[in-house]
């Protein structure tokens, strides 16, 4: 059994995918610093009360936290940017050749771009 649940985790990636959430975490709390911290106070600055967080709309007794919306948005904003630019530093771009090729017989892929015989059927490649 538990060489079927190691066997499981190898195949779906889930270390990788695990390493991926902590990471995230940790790029989110150092995006929302840097919101708080640098850019949050140049836009309460910016407003003319400086408390724009807590900004309500009245209507009648029912209070609408427009404030608190708009500092979520601009939150997410900010975090969706963040990780786009990260995003084109580390993945390859669209048009990028692939470092490697897949067999045109069996169609296994991740075989060197340099290889003359695919190592899984043998077949002579082109």
């Amino acid at each position: 059994m538990w060489r079927d649940f190691k066997s499981f985790l190898i195949k779906q990636n889930a270390l990788a995918l695990a390493i991926a959430v902590v990471i995230g975490a940790a790029l989110n709390d150092v995006v929302k610093a840097l919101v708080d911290n640098i850019i949050m106070p140049i836009v309460a600055y910016a407003t003319p009360n400086g408390s724009w967080r807590t900004a309500t709309w009245d209507v009648g007794p029912v209070k609408f936290g427009i404030g608190a919306v708009a500092a979520a948005l601009l939150n997410f904003l900010i975090v969706g940017f963040v990780a786009w630019r990260l995003s084109r530093m580390f993945l390859p771009r669209e048009g990028e050749k692939p470092a490697t090729k897949a067999c045109q017989f069996c169609r296994m892929a991740d075989l060197d771009l340099a290889a003359t015989r695919c190592p899984h059927c043998t077949s002579q490649l082109g």
